[in-house]
C-alpha cells in the first residue's frame, strides 16, 4: 500500500500538492554583474517549503550547462539566461503569468 501525501490526502503517486504550489508562486528572474564583469541570473519567489528548489537548481543547471547554486530560497546560475528561462520553468510546470523577467 503506498503512503498517502499528509497534505492533500492522496496516495503518494497522485499527489499533487507540487503542482498546485507551482501554479501560485511569484517568481522574478533578474541579472546581476559580480566580480570581474561576470553575469549572474537571479530567481527569487519560489517557495522553498512547497517545491524542491534544489532539485529545480540541478535541472536548470543542466538545461543551460552552467554552474550555479541554491542560497536561502534564491538560485543563481552563472551566466545570463534570461531570455531561456521563462520558457524552460512554464514547460516545468510554473504558470507564465507569474514569471516576471527583468
Amino acid at each position: 500500500m503506498s503512503e498517502i501525501c499528509q497534505v492533500c490526502g492522496l496516495p503518494s503517486d497522485l499527489c499533487v500538492c507540487e503542482t498546485i504550489a507551482k501554479e501560485t508562486q511569484r517568481i522574478r528572474v533578474t541579472t546581476t554583474k559580480r566580480k570581474y564583469g561576470k553575469v549572474y541570473t537571479i530567481i527569487n519567489g519560489i517557495d522553498q517549503r512547497e517545491i524542491d528548489i534544489k532539485d529545480l537548481t540541478k535541472q536548470l543547471k543542466t538545461k543551460f550547462a552552467c554552474g550555479g547554486t541554491t542560497k536561502e530560497g534564491v538560485i543563481e546560475l552563472q551566466g545570463d539566461h534570461k531570455s531561456r528561462i521563462k520558457k524552460y520553468l512554464v514547460k516545468t510546470g510554473f504558470s507564465p503569468e507569474t514569471i516576471d523577467v527583468k
